[in-house]
């Protein structure tokens, strides 16, 4: 127990919300983080949970209070009350449904509309699945709002932590910031095929190099819909 006269020790900490279509792994991201888990707190004039995710720097602590949707976005939008006071985000979709990522734009327009100018980043995420829809040089949109890119696995924890270093050192304003200590992580559920995903990563390396496609060209196959 903290003595009286003790002052606590406050870290950083900052407001993340979490976007994207229903289904494409919001949720099961966030829940990876163990050390985490056990604090979140629900905001019922919101609809949404809050759970708070700690990372250690090399400059000390920081705390990211993720706001997650649980749900809400299938009822057509999000209120501005999730975004409100918003300090940065990620937009997800699912690698595997093209839809979800043919709505990005229309979940960063409604970001941008009540956060001004915070660090975003893109995540494709399900990348462990072999039935992949979204190629990686199909995705352009991070390049045309210039929006930092990390394709993903929540279930099997690859590149959980890149997201949250980007947006730390993008608030921090320190390029030299780095995390000093591994998260703690439920395990894998999967296993990546890490040759397939390097191959990936070399088409997204190749695709940056190209001319942009024009604003609805990011896909030359017609899209269907089951």
């Amino acid at each position: 127990m903290a003595l009286s006269n003790q002052q606590p020790v406050v870290h950083p900490s900052f407001k993340l919300v979490i976007v994207g279509d229903g289904g494409t792994g919001k949720t099961t991201f966030v829940k990876r983080h163990l050390t985490g888990e056990f604090e979140k707190r629900y905001e019922p004039t919101i609809g949404v949970e809050v759970h708070p995710l700690d990372f250690f720097t090399n400059y000390g602590k920081i705390r990211f209070d993720c706001w997650d949707t649980a749900g809400q976005e299938k009822f057509g939008g999000l209120r501005d009350g999730y975004y409100i006071h918003g300090q940065c985000a990620i937009i997800m979709f699912d690698v595997t449904a093209r839809l979800t990522y043919k709505n990005v734009p229309t979940w960063h327009r409604d970001l941008c509309r009540v956060c001004d100018n915070i660090p975003i980043v893109l995540c494709g995420n399900k990348v462990d699945v072999k039935t992949r829809q979204v190629k990686a040089k199909q995705v352009t949109f991070h390049r045309k709002k210039n929006l930092q890119y990390y394709e993903i696995s929540a279930k099997s924890n690859y590149n959980f932590e890149k997201p949250f270093l980007y947006l730390t050192r993008k608030l921090a304003g320190n390029l030299d910031l780095h995390f000093v200590e591994s998260p703690a992580l439920a395990p894998p559920e999967v296993q990546i095929d890490m040759a397939a995903q390097a191959q990936h990563e070399a088409e997204l390396n190749y695709a940056v190099a190209q001319p942009l496609p024009d604003e609805d060209d990011d896909f030359t196959e017609p899209l269907f819909f089951v």
